[in-house]
């Protein structure tokens, strides 16, 4: 019913940078959050910034990183400069999702797309 399909991974050198995009599409009726986390071989998987109507961070990744989301696309962003080798992870996108005709809202998750960063 819903599908959240992410674009934009890929390999770049220390200080380069990445746009991730990740596009929601069904039978939707409303987003409220929508967030990127991310998860390194062997670590726990971990938010990195989530945008409502402002937006939060990482401490990891402030003053790098911008979440900002294009409501009438149903499309999250995340703007990634000044990427290192510590930011080596596969990243997910997030949505929470109201369906259309019902009241049932719950977290969606996309396939994940992976950021190599060399150093």
């Amino acid at each position: 019913q819903v599908q959240l399909v992410e674009s934009g991974g890929g390999l770049v050198q220390a200080g380069g940078s990445l746009r991730l995009s990740c596009a929601a599409s069904g039978s939707i009726f409303s987003i409220d959050a929508m967030g990127w986390y991310r998860q390194a071989p062997g670590k726990q998987r971990e938010l990195v910034a989530s945008i409502t109507s402002g937006a939060s961070y990482a401490d990891s990744v402030k003053g790098r990183f911008t979440i900002s989301r294009d409501n009438a696309k149903n499309t999250v962003y995340l703007q990634m400069n000044s990427l290192k080798p510590e930011d080596t992870a596969v990243y997910y996108c997030t949505a929470d999702i109201t369906l259309g005709g019902t009241y049932d809202s719950r977290r969606y998750w996309g396939q994940g797309t992976q950021v190599t960063v060399s150093p």
